[in-house]
């Protein structure tokens, strides 16, 4: 599966300009202090900061209604848009996961530090604080081109969209790469050989892989994500395994009942149904994505879908469009909630 340039974010304005504050030093004898505003353009802010994971306090509002959202490292939906009346401050946090490379393990390393930008139909941002998280919890994501940071717009992974929908505490780690099956995943040392010495006791790995195992006969493919649980549990995490989103393929019926839909390969391999059943046979939560997206995208019907996928943009119906990667993730957020693999408090709802 393809990928695309970097697009450009639009100008933005500042509400505020406050006294700078110092870099945080590396030493563990004193609390860093924290980066502000200072770092901040008309534009964009840039701290200067090494790979790991940082709290961000964001205070938004100023002398007009205002409305904001937050995004950054490889367009990643960090802070839905937040509507503040004229005058009023709203104080917003969040976690960020900074890594190189930023967006997909084999692409383009990006940007050193973090980079934040602003949207939303006014943006105003009053005051900004970044520190380094000192008890944040990873969410991993293993997966395809469907759930990962996409560098060029529109295409958009769900995975991109689900940082929104967390509070500070909570971050995500998508080392979703384009492109990528069970096979390949664990082959790339660039993936699997890097994302599994990252995980910590607690931490949460999610696994979607299916929408490449084209050629993956069912053995195989069952041993593959049997082996991806069993690294997860070998460092302590916890594997959720997620079933593939569907493809927008409708029967003339308005149903999504065929093989295209719904992920069974040229083998005859049901890739949802082994997922349930390797999640089934070795006790590992199920976020059932495949149900759940088929059954949002029949109540659609064949045209409201579209704007779920790249139909209109590429005649693509197998990738998300930024609506489409953000409702998905909303769905995974769901499904995270009511089998209690997040605590409430840290998931944003809405």
């Amino acid at each position: 599966m393809r990928r695309f340039t970097i697009a450009v974010p639009a100008a933005l304005t500042l509400t505020a300009v406050l006294t700078a504050v110092p870099a945080p030093a590396q030493a563990h004898e004193h609390r860093p202090e924290p980066l502000g505003i200072d770092h901040c353009t008309a534009t964009a802010c840039h701290f200067d900061v090494p790979a790991g994971t940082y709290d961000v306090r964001v205070v938004l509002g100023g002398d007009a209604d205002s409305s904001t959202s937050v995004s950054g490292e490889t367009r990643r939906a960090l802070l839905a848009e937040t509507a503040v009346p004229a005058g009023a401050r709203e104080v917003r946090s969040f976690t960020v996961n900074v890594r190189t490379p930023e967006g997909e393990p084999t692409g383009a390393e990006g940007t050193p530090g973090l980079d934040l930008s602003l949207g939303g139909s006014a943006p105003a941002l009053a005051d900004i604080r970044v520190t380094p998280a000192r008890h944040a919890r990873q969410i991993f994501l293993v997966g395809d081109s469907t759930v990962c940071d996409q560098p060029g717009d529109p295409y958009t992974g769900w995975g991109q969209e689900l940082p929104q929908y967390l509070r500070r505490g909570v971050s995500v780690a998508n080392y979703a790469d384009s492109g990528e099956s069970t096979v390949t995943y664990l082959q790339n040392p660039q993936l699997w050989a890097t994302v599994q010495p990252l995980i910590r006791p607690g931490d949460l790995v999610l696994i979607q892989l299916a929408h490449n195992d084209k050629t993956t006969d069912e053995v195989t493919y069952r041993t593959n994500l049997e082996t991806l649980v069993a690294g997860v549990r070998e460092k302590g995490g916890r594997p959720v395994l997620v079933t593939p989103i569907v493809r927008r393929w409708f029967n003339a019926d308005g149903t999504l009942n065929n093989g295209t839909a719904l992920l069974v390969n040229g083998l005859g391999v049901d890739h949802p149904a082994v997922i349930r059943s390797v999640a089934a046979d070795r006790d590992v939560p199920l976020i059932d994505l495949t149900a759940r997206t088929k059954a949002l995208v029949e109540s659609l019907g064949v045209d409201g879908s579209k704007a779920l996928y790249l139909y209109n943009e590429k005649r693509d119906n197998t990738h998300t469009s930024v609506h489409g990667a953000t409702v998905y993730a909303g769905l995974v957020r769901d499904e995270l909630v009511a089998r209690h693999l997040v605590p409430r408090g840290t998931v944003r709802v809405g």
